[in-house]
Parts: C-alpha cells; structure tokens; sequence
C-alpha cells in the first residue's frame, strides 16, 4: 500500500502545475463552459483514469522500462514512432522550462525577487532531486502532495462551494461540441506529461494498476471540482491571470500566501516530473543522464526570463491537439 500512495502522489503531482493550482486551466477549460464544465471535468477525469490504467497495465505485463519501449510495442511504423517520440520529449523539455519560468515569475511578482537568485536556487534543489531518480520524486510528492490537497479543499471551505454548488441549474447544460473536445484536449495533454512518468513508477503498482488509476482520477475529479466551484461564485475571475490567489486575497493576506504555498509546490511538483520523464527519455547511461540533467537546469537559468503567461499560451494548444491524438490511442491499448 505504501507503494501505491507513492504512485498516486507521483501522478497527481505530474498534472497538478502552474495551470490547475492557480486556477487558470479550469477556468479556461471548464468555467468558461458554465455548468457544461460539471460534466467537461467528468470526462477529462474518465479518460485520464482509462489512460492511467492501460498505461500501467501494459508497462507492467510487457515490463516496459522507457517510453520508447512502450511506443516499439504498437504496429506503428518506424518512422511514426520516432516522430512522435521527439514530439513527445520537445513536450516534456518545454513543459520543464514553462515550470521553472512559473516559478520565477512567482516569486518576482510576490516578492520582487530577481530571475537569477530564484533560478539557480530552485534548479539546484531540482538538480539534486534529478540525482536521486524517481525514488527522490515520489519521496518529495509524498509530502507536498498532501499538503497541496489540504489547502485546496482549506479554499474550498473559506469560499463555501457548497452556495456555488446550489446555484447550479443543471437544465443549462447543453450537449456542444465546443465544450466537449475542449475536455478531451485538457486529458490530452494531461496524457503527454503523464505517460512517460506512468511508465517509471511501473513497480510501485504492479498488481494494483486498477486500485491506482481509481484512486488517482477520484482525487484528481475532486480537486477539480473543488476548484470549479470555488471559481463559480467569483465571476469577475475570467480577466485574473491567477485567479484563486485574486479569491485567497479576499480572505486576508495570510490565506494569500497560504495559498501561494500550493502554486510553488504544483509548479515544482511537474517541473521536476516533466523534466526526469525528458531525462529517462533521451538517455542511455547514467553519465549521459548527469550530463543532460546538469545542461537543462543550466540552459532553464536563462530561459526563466521569458514571460511564463507567454509560454504557456504559444506551446500548449498545440500540444493539446497532439494530446487528443495520443490519448485516444493509449485507450485503444
């Protein structure tokens, strides 16, 4: 059982970034829908449990180790199988350095703290924890991860979603394609991030891919929701760029920073999945995997300047349309 809670908080860990913790992703995926998103939330966290389970199931009984294994396992073409091997690590290593940006335009905008000094701090601690392969990054997640849950559900509670949750007129949901292929995009590009860190964490779930996958996606459904309705009572959230710090800061500035905690340990919770999943990715020894780790936390110093807002708007519809197309086939697996 110990092995399995390390699996579900690696897993939660990968998809809760930037994005969710700050509220952005469920508005712009799900709020903007209106009580459409009730049900967009239920499909994205339907497919993303299917995706979870086949992928551990399959990297289990076919003891697949790297995601190019698992792709060489499918009747997929040679040269298809190495396009979408190069699309997937171009995902990964730029998921990475949108996460570090993330966390350096954090503390600059709270704390005018320079790019620099937050970089090279944060991407020593990353460094280190890369050193420690996956055993380091489940440890990490088995302690940030409950927190991050705690104080979601503490936000919850101050803006009592249960008022949000009885304002609900179900008659206004309408079946649209829009709002339905929007959810589909939101599990896919969830899936690029997720796969490749399904496949490392294969040993902690052998025989428990059903129990992990159930557990993970109810989790997942949940903090969802509890971010949906806590965003349904504040309208005027559409024009935030973070919108549940604006709705912490309604609480007083302690709750605010409180609440700051779960943004920092989000982005750092992916940035550190997306980039090991690079790193067992495109390497073939130890030596190449310290080399590599030591050239991405280097090269991330200077990218962390770049406008995260930016990053995050150019990169990722394009990934989530690639995403839709892998999702689909890892449920047909």
């Amino acid at each position: 059982m110990k092995n399995c809670a390390k699996a579900i908080f690696v897993i939660i860990g990968t998809i809760i970034g930037a994005g969710f913790a700050s509220g952005q992703e469920i508005y712009s995926f799900f709020n903007v829908y209106g009580e459409n998103g009730i049900i967009g939330i239920t499909i994205s966290s339907s497919i993303l449990g299917m995706v979870i389970f086949n992928v551990l199931k399959n990297a289990n009984k076919f003891n697949i180790s790297t995601y190019m294994e698992l792709l060489k396992s499918t009747k997929l073409s040679n040269k298809l199988i190495q396009t979408i091997n190069i699309v997937i690590n171009i995902f990964l290593l730029i998921s990475f350095y949108i996460m570090v940006a993330g966390f350096v335009a954090y503390f600059k905008q709270e704390f005018n703290v320079p790019n620099i000094i937050t970089a090279i701090i944060v991407l020593i601690i990353v460094y280190i924890t890369f050193m420690r392969n996956i055993e380091g990054i489940a440890k990490i997640n088995s302690v940030i991860i409950p927190v991050l849950i705690f104080i979601v559900f503490l936000i919850g509670y101050k803006v009592d979603i249960f008022s949000s949750i009885n304002n609900v007129d179900m008659e206004n949901i309408e079946i649209k394609t829009n709002w339905i292929l929007r959810s589909i995009e939101y599990a896919g590009y969830n899936s690029i991030l997720l796969i490749p860190i399904l496949i490392s964490i294969k040993d902690y779930t052998k025989n428990n891919e059903k129990k992990v996958s159930i557990i993970t996606t109810s989790i997942f459904f949940i903090l969802s929701m509890v971010i949906y309705f806590a965003m349904f009572k504040f309208k005027e959230v559409g024009n935030i760029e973070i919108p549940l710090i604006y709705i912490a800061n309604k609480y007083g500035l302690i709750f605010k920073y409180t609440y700051g905690l779960v943004i920092i340990f989000a982005i750092y919770t992916t940035m550190i999945s997306a980039g090991y999943s690079f790193l067992k990715n495109c390497t073939k020894s130890y030596a190449q995997y310290k080399l590599l780790a030591a050239i991405i936390c280097i090269t991330a110093i200077f990218i962390s300047n770049f406008s995260f807002s930016e990053l995050v708007n150019l990169t990722y519809p394009v990934f989530g349309v690639f995403g839709i197309a892998t999702c689909f086939f890892y449920l047909k697996s």
